[in-house]
């Protein structure tokens, strides 16, 4: 199963789902093949790691996202992911403007996988303080957790 996140710029909420579904996944789910990948639908920061304050937060919580690095969007990525999550609303209608109509089944928001969350969207933090880092990693770790009991039950259909 290959899954993109996808954010604004990638450097805060889909390089975090993409590093806390790696580590959730090897540690939570290992019998679950998984390629997982994080892009931006603007190229503001391409080549650059997360924003140093969500890496701090995430390094607090157990997870390194230093090796990531920031991309956009490419049009291969709509054949290439099984599923391609984006953290907002704004994004998920940039996905589906730009994917060919049969990737559009592909096309959700993150937070259905956190229907307990009682949110839609992972709320963007880059020009707000620290706490909305920490709300980002409660809504990643819950869509993650979510995501990979739907992927455990795909698998078992399968």
């Amino acid at each position: 199963m290959r899954i993109l996140f996808v954010c604004l710029g990638n450097i805060c909420r889909s390089p975090t789902a993409e590093g806390v579904l790696r580590t959730l996944a090897a540690r939570e789910a290992p019998e679950l093949p998984l390629e997982v990948d994080s892009a931006g639908t603007a190229g503001y920061h391409i080549g650059e790691p997360p924003d140093p304050r969500m890496r701090h937060a995430a390094a607090r919580r157990g997870y390194d996202l230093s090796s990531l690095r920031a991309r956009v969007v490419e049009p291969g990525d709509f054949e290439r992911f099984d599923l391609i999550l984006a953290m907002d609303r704004d994004n998920l209608q940039v996905l589906r403007h730009g994917a060919p109509v049969p990737a559009h089944e592909r096309l959700r928001l993150f937070l259905e996988f956190a229907p307990e969350s009682g949110a839609a969207e992972v709320p963007d933090p880059y020009y707000g303080g620290a706490k909305g880092f920490e709300e980002v990693l409660d809504l990643v770790e819950a869509a993650s957790r979510g995501l990979l009991a739907y992927l455990r039950a795909q698998l078992r259909a399968a």
